[in-house]
């Protein structure tokens, strides 16, 4: 069985005003499908850079990255977006939903963009999954900071993607409410049979996946 992740000896250097700076250093790392990757380690050890070149985000200054099988090298941003549209989902710490949209549009015009099809169920029922189903026609504003993150947990995964990264997916909850999110993000992660990687500082958290992979300045430990 192919891995739907790969990474193989990949650096990421940035630039900086005192000059270049090694974010990566030389990272090997990969997960199978359906398998749930927790990544720790202290702040500024690399994790949010990992997810950012493994989703194609940002490219990799040297190394080899392979997303679902496909090599990421050489790939346009344009050939990147449809290499990820409906296939990789990412949930981030500070929700980013559209304040203006309401529970329901924010799932489903993700959806529609990717030309999935049956855009209007698989939004109600992704809100369905994840408790919201009334909550629906309410706008980010009128939900608490758990529900918005059951929202973007209900985005991610509506569309059945094979591999979802999420960066610290909690990191802005209460722990009844992070706990409630993880729980939904694992369960519908595990049923679905998606890959799951969590960058997290909760060990508690990552505990919950298959392996834990533990980061230090910019290396795999």
């Amino acid at each position: 069985m192919d891995a739907a992740l790969s990474l193989q000896d990949v650096y990421l250097t940035l630039p900086a005003t005192s000059g270049p700076v090694d974010i990566l250093k030389g990272v090997s790392f990969s997960a199978m499908p359906g398998e749930s990757v927790a990544i720790v380690g202290p702040s500024g050890s690399g994790k949010s850079s990992l997810i950012s070149v493994a989703s194609g985000i940002e490219r990799a200054t040297k190394g080899e990255v392979k997303l679902l099988g496909t090599s990421l090298a050489g790939k346009s941003e344009d050939a990147l977006a449809r290499l990820r549209r409906g296939r990789v989902s990412l949930v981030f710490q500070s929700f980013h939903l559209l304040q203006t949209m309401t529970a329901y549009d924010n799932v489903r015009a993700p959806l529609e963009i990717a030309g999935v099809g049956d855009v209007d169920r698989l939004a109600a029922s992704g809100l369905d999954a994840v408790g919201l189903s009334g909550r629906m026609d309410h706008y980010p504003g009128q939900l608490s900071g758990g529900e918005r993150q059951r929202v973007a947990v209900a985005r991610a995964l509506a569309s059945n993607p094979q591999i979802v990264f999420a960066d610290e997916p909690t990191g802005n909850l209460d722990r009844a409410s992070g706990t409630m999110v993880a729980d939904m993000l694992f369960a519908i992660a595990r049923d679905r049979n998606a890959t799951l990687i969590v960058v997290t500082h909760d060990m508690d958290l990552a505990k919950r996946a298959d392996r834990i992979v533990e980061m230090d300045d910019g290396r795999i430990k």
